[in-house]
């Protein structure tokens, strides 16, 4: 059985920059021209590892990044003002997307307006605490006062 080396992860064979043994006819009439991964020569693998390594620095970074957004994040009060009743009922509400808004307004940081946890709009005056992730296992909690306009 040929040797290969996964250029992506593929489901039920292994992990990006892995060395697996598959078969002659899956490796080229699949993996190949999907690009999913190369045969394994010398050159290949020490490029592969080569590849990896740097991957695995730049996740290293973009996750210590992430925790110093996640810290600053923390401390982060956001206030929003928008028109409301006597009642304290929004004429609106505050979206994702106003959430997001805000946090690049507020410190700098973009972050994707998916990545907001918030189950429903806000639609009253008050404080709420807004989880979102920040990046793959890094979560903060942001403290959003809402006030009348």
């Amino acid at each position: 059985m040929p040797e290969a080396i996964l250029l992506k992860d593929v489901e039920g064979v292994g992990a990006r920059g892995t060395v697996v043994d598959v078969s002659k006819g899956y490796l080229r009439n699949f993996l190949i021209p999907r690009k999913l991964a190369a045969p394994a020569t010398k050159g290949a693998v020490n490029e592969a590892r080569r590849s990896q390594e740097a991957h695995d620095r730049e996740a290293a970074g973009r996750r210590a990044r992430a925790q110093e957004h996640a810290e600053q994040l923390n401390k982060t009060v956001l206030t929003i003002a928008q028109q409301a009743g006597e009642d304290g009922r929004l004429f609106g509400s505050v979206t994702n997307q106003d959430l997001a808004e805000a946090i690049k307004e507020a410190r700098g940081i973009e972050v994707d307006r998916r990545k907001i946890h918030l189950e429903d709009p806000i639609k009253n005056v008050g404080t709420y605490q807004v989880v979102l992730e920040v990046d793959e296992g890094v979560t903060a909690t942001v403290k959003v006062m809402v006030t009348e306009a």
